[in-house]
């Protein structure tokens, strides 16, 4: 089965009310009543099947498929005269799917096309297609104005998509443009009995995926503290901590001695990320409050601590703080940081929010 749609605005058009038999002639109300101007010398009459919601141009040519018509007062020849003037383009692909043009040059009889130009882009090789198979698109169908250089360009109110499928595989107007308004020379549709028509097709493919933002009404917490003894005797670059909270893999990176590029000073240096993104199934992205801290183990000492917040994800796995604490202010013997040769660190992680990422079924 097939839709024929006579013009662009066909399908939101309402039907006029009927007035109540009086015998007489109704007048228009005054300030409706009917005037006549002339037009600027530059402005065009828009295609009169197009007034009631006015086509756009561009300057830009159709994305997907351009179609010439050399001799196009010679068209109507190559036809059986018993038969109605219809010629299929060639193939065309976009989205992963075939397509062509369908052009009445004389108009499409059967949807109320006479005098008319119809345009029609339809889906072809549906054979290939799997069993109850559905396309959605964006379509536009456009006519090129040689004088000014413009492509008219035809579609639907809101550019509306479109559901093909095996019971409607094609789209289109049957009432293009009339050939009156499509012959005119200054319309600049037929220049030297030559056209240019196009289309557009827009494929909207739905893959199901998507994520679910989640704001925990008791955030998950935890924390976790070590503690290493002969602390000056490390001479790693850097010493990797891993802990688990909210069922995630956390890691913490310390780097006793880093020297910074900026200023040449020497820095402990923490750098905390999440570990498990390769571990399946796949983990979503996380939204946490967290507190680094090297502790200052005497009686009432001040702990030195940083508290951020930040998102967590594949893409920006972990959050690095260079200069975390001054390694002269480390081994500094009026702070506690290190007592005994002792260092205590501290990680405490408070997850807010998470992502869960999902694939529904089509």
């Amino acid at each position: 089965m097939e839709y024929c749609f006579s013009s662009p605005e066909e399908e939101v058009r309402t039907l006029p009310r009927k007035l109540p038999r009086t015998g007489r002639e109704l007048e228009p109300p005054r300030e409706l009543r009917p005037t006549t101007r002339e037009l600027p010398p530059t402005t065009r009459e828009l295609p009169p099947t197009t007034r009631e919601l006015p086509p756009t141009t561009r300057e830009l040519p159709p994305t997907h498929y351009i179609f010439k018509i050399e001799s196009f007062s010679n068209i109507l020849t190559i036809f059986p005269e018993d038969k109605e003037a219809k010629y299929d383009s060639d193939v065309f692909e976009s989205g992963g799917y075939k397509w062509r043009l369908s052009f009445y040059p004389n108009g499409r009889k059967e949807c109320n096309g006479q005098e008319h130009i119809s345009l029609y882009l339809a889906i072809a090789e549906t054979d290939s297609l799997p069993l109850g198979w559905k396309v959605n698109a964006i379509c536009r169908l456009f006519v090129l104005d040689q004088i000014r250089g413009e492509y008219l360009t035809l579609q639907d109110a809101n550019s509306k998509v479109r559901l093909f499928h095996a019971m409607k595989t094609e789209w289109g107007f049957s009432q293009f443009l009339s050939l009156d308004t499509f012959r005119d020379p200054s319309n600049g549709y037929l220049v030297n009995d030559s056209c240019v028509l196009g289309a557009e097709v827009f494929v909207t493919n739905y893959t199901g995926k998507g994520e679910c933002l989640s704001i925990l009404s008791f955030p998950i917490t935890g924390i976790r503290t070590w503690t290493y003894s002969k602390f000056s005797t490390i001479n790693n670059e850097y010493l990797t901590l891993e802990f688990i909270i909210g069922a995630r893999k956390w890691e913490l990176k310390l780097y006793p001695r880093a020297v910074s590029n900026q200023d040449g000073k020497v820095y402990f240096r923490l750098f905390l990320s999440l570990g498990d993104w390769e571990v399946a199934p796949p983990k979503g992205k996380l939204y946490a409050k967290y507190t680094l801290r090297v502790k200052d183990q005497r009686s009432q000492g001040k702990h030195a601590e940083l508290t951020d917040y930040n998102w967590f994800s594949n893409s920006v796995r972990g959050y690095d703080y260079p200069k975390f604490l001054l390694q002269s202010e480390l081994k500094d013997t009026s702070r506690g940081f290190l007592l005994n040769d002792n260092l205590i660190v501290e990680a405490e992680i408070e997850i807010i929010s998470t992502v869960k990422n999902f694939i529904e079924k089509k």
